[in-house]
């Protein structure tokens, strides 16, 4: 079978482990299943889709909406890695799931604005299915509503006509979106269980998401939040895009990184 591209950008080497872990646990692929480029490490280089059954780009510290003087340039780097790999995607409608950081990633080649007016603190919320959601080949085996853990700075808070609104919340109006047929954004992490989503609240306390001194009562949030209705939206991915066919040799699929102790 062809495997899966995961594309990340943590730099702590923990935390990129434990996602890339979570997203293998969550999807049922094995690690060989899921291969991995950490693009904060290394330049993304080239991607051929004949190699891959889809791609996945993970959440992120980096934010989309962030004036451009105050980003790394590791983080600049990275965008335009990512605005380039975009093209391509959406010209092919290759299939793409972007979760957190990656639903600004696209919004922002959509032409969508990202801003910090729907921001959400480390929690779980309620998420509804709007219309086109409940008739979408990812989404329309979920609940018209289901709880799912998010926390981010910024969101899109305009969609352009390219954008199809497939989920949606109280406190965020674009949960999630389709472009094309196969292109593929969630604000919230379906690749997140309550174990995961503690440990990632506890390696980034001090980074804005949440006052630090808040932090017991979200954990105590997250132990009572049933979120597994949204980890459905990974399994379909998979189970919508898995391609059978054997994948190219390995010399042909370029750098991978794989986990720390792996």
């Amino acid at each position: 079978m062809k495997p899966f591209l995961l594309i990340t950008t943590r730099g702590e080497d923990d935390v990129a482990a434990d996602e890339h872990a979570a997203y293998c646990r969550l999807t049922g692929l094995l690690p060989e299943e899921l291969a991995w480029r950490r693009i904060d490490r290394a330049p993304l280089g080239p991607v051929d889709f004949g190699c891959y059954s889809g791609i996945i780009l993970a959440g992120s510290p980096f934010t989309v909406s962030e004036p451009v003087e105050r980003k790394s340039e590791t983080e600049l780097r990275v965008e335009r890695e990512l605005a380039e790999l975009l093209d391509e995607v959406v010209r092919a409608d290759f299939p793409f799931l972007g979760v957190c950081y990656g639903i600004g990633t696209i919004g922002a080649h959509q032409g969508a604005r990202v801003d910090r007016t729907y921001g959400e603190s480390s929690q779980a919320v309620r998420i509804s299915l709007t219309p086109a959601g409940a008739l979408d080949p990812l989404f329309y085996q979920l609940p018209a509503e289901f709880d799912a853990f998010v926390g981010h700075k910024e969101a899109i808070s305009e969609v352009p006509s390219s954008v199809v609104v497939l989920a949606s919340s109280q406190t965020c109006p674009v949960q999630a979106f389709r472009v094309g047929r196969n292109v593929y954004a969630t604000q919230f992490h379906p690749e997140l269980d309550t174990a995961s989503f503690a440990s990632r609240v506890r390696a980034y306390a001090d980074h804005g998401y949440f006052l630090p001194a808040e932090i017991d009562s979200i954990l105590e949030g997250v132990e009572r939040a049933d979120v597994r209705a949204s980890h459905m939206v990974l399994g379909r991915f998979v189970e919508e895009y898995l391609d059978s066919r054997p994948a190219k040799p390995a010399a042909e699929l370029g750098p991978l990184s794989l986990p720390q102790g792996a």
